[in-house]
């Protein structure tokens, strides 16, 4: 949680905006809309508010990014629960959970998270996008920011960043995250997903969307090469990153054979919707203390009423 700024809002639509979920330094890249904690005046609902940014060129294209991602029903996309406008600026809501974004998350692991883990995120990340493909719909906004980790496992949220963004212009999109054909002002496509989600697997590993090979766990080095390839037709898709991911892992040395046990259930495996990547201690640590301070955190003081006309005679 970070402290409002002068120039936030101080309530969209029915919430009072309590926090910003963003600092304004996150070490990965801008984030291409404000993203605030919220609550409603009674004090029943707490919210993840999300409004364009204040110098967005057109507040209009992101409201109607909003209303699609309202009605995609994908896997790991964050599907707004209402929407609406204040005083011209559109905003839309979802239930709050805690959540990190992923720079955040890095920043209180104390740097890259472990191969494994970046593993199963890009493998429930690449499972969401493989839906949205399948249904012919690019996500267009994946970046380090719109990774948001909770208990749950990740979401991704920034929907439609780039389609709302203005011609030659996409403040707080993260360039590394840009594929070429996007930056040469090309449509938004599947495999501009996958570009994108290459360079967010690499800031999960090394810190950098655009990092140099040797920062990079050797087992992902191929698969993000080929993500990141300049040309779309070098990319693999989203099903067959994920089938890599879920297939492959990091050198272990082998163990000792187990002793016979009882029978039990399968072990759980990256595809598991019921076994979300277990997240580092101080990641969940992180979240926890997120969820405590949201919980003590006082609503703001109601504006004092206005006196009364009086009568004059």
């Amino acid at each position: 949680m970070e402290r409002l700024r002068h120039d936030d809002p101080p309530r969209l639509g029915p919430y009072l905006t309590l926090a910003r979920l963003d600092a304004d330094s996150t070490g990965g890249g801008a984030v291409p809309e404000r993203r605030y904690l919220a609550r409603t005046a009674d004090g029943e609902r707490t919210v993840l508010l999300c409004a364009p940014l204040p110098d967005a060129a057109a507040p209009a294209a992101w409201a109607v990014e909003a209303e699609l991602a309202s009605r995609l029903s994908v896997p790991r996309f964050l599907r707004p629960a209402s929407q609406g406008s204040e005083a011209g600026l559109p905003w839309y809501a979802v239930p709050y959970t805690p959540v990190l974004p992923l720079p955040a998350a890095l920043a209180a692991h104390g740097g890259p998270l472990p191969e494994d883990l970046v593993r199963r995120l890009g493998a429930a990340l690449a499972a969401g996008l493989a839906a949205a493909h399948a249904r012919g719909q690019a996500h267009a906004g994946v970046s380090p920011a719109a990774v948001l980790l909770g208990a749950a496992g990740p979401l991704l949220g920034c929907f439609g960043a780039v389609r709302s963004a203005a011609p030659g212009g996409r403040p707080g999109l993260d360039p590394g995250c840009l594929a070429p054909e996007l930056r040469s002002g090309g449509r938004p496509e599947p495999l501009g997903d996958v570009f994108a989600l290459g360079a967010v697997l690499a800031y999960a590993a090394s810190g950098h969307t655009v990092p140099e090979q040797s920062e990079l766990p050797p087992g992902l080095r191929r698969l993000l090469a080929s993500c990141l390839a300049r040309d779309p037709a070098d990319r693999p898709s989203a099903p067959q990153v994920l089938h890599a991911l879920s297939t492959t892992g990091p050198a272990r040395t082998p163990a000792p054979a187990p002793a016979p046990a009882p029978a039990a259930t399968p072990a759980a495996t990256v595809l598991d919707e019921q076994a979300p990547p277990p997240l580092p201690g101080r990641v969940v640590a992180a979240l926890a203390a997120q969820s405590a301070e949201l919980l003590a955190s006082e609503l703001p003081a109601a504006p004092p009423a206005r006196p009364a006309p009086q009568k004059v005679h």
